[in-house]
């Protein structure tokens, strides 16, 4: 199964015209990562719409915020370095962020991340990181039993944002069906 351009802005209404630059590699990424299927597709693409605000950000907006600020000298992220926080916050439609993470994903990709962060704002590996990551956190078995809002918690460390993401996953859900 795949999701087609129209049924795509049917979710993210907001996407618009770069809808169509992401339908391609959106369905070449979920199939490589096997999210297929209505309820994988549907919680993947409410997902990658809510972090990425409908599609249009495919870089962490940088105030620093106090979460954003906490993001230096977190090891957790591999950010050991001065400057690792903003140069490795979120990228691509799921927000890869920190180091460890940025590491991770350019190996699984084949991609020098490390030195070249930037290469996650591009729609291809925007959605290929995305798929990594759904993965690599075994994302597809809790959309296979329902559990959105625990798919919410791996990526996003919360419930953040919850209501957009629900009104996403239903829309998809019913676009899809």
């Amino acid at each position: 199964m795949a999701i087609t351009e129209k049924q795509l802005l049917q979710v993210p209404p907001n996407a618009g015209p770069v809808a169509g630059v992401f339908v391609p590699v959106l369905n070449a990424a979920m199939s490589r990562y096997q999210i297929v299927g209505t309820k994988r597709i549907a919680a993947f693409i409410a997902q990658i719409g809510h972090e990425s605000v409908q599609l249009r950000y495919l870089k962490e907006v940088w105030g620093p915020t106090a979460a954003q600020a906490r993001y230096e000298g977190r090891t957790a992220l591999g950010n050991t370095m001065p400057g690792n926080g903003f140069r490795y916050r979120g990228r691509g439609l799921i927000q890869i962020t920190g180091r460890a993470n940025y590491a991770a994903c350019g190996e699984a990709l084949g991609l020098n991340l490390l030195a070249h962060p930037e290469l996650l704002e591009m729609p291809q590996h925007a959605c290929m990181s995305a798929a990594w990551f759904w993965v690599t956190k075994g994302l597809n078995t809790l959309a296979d039993a329902g559990q959105f809002n625990k798919i919410t918690q791996h990526i996003n460390g919360g419930q953040n944002g919850v209501a957009d993401q629900q009104a996403l996953y239903a829309r998809a859900l019913k676009v899809l069906a």
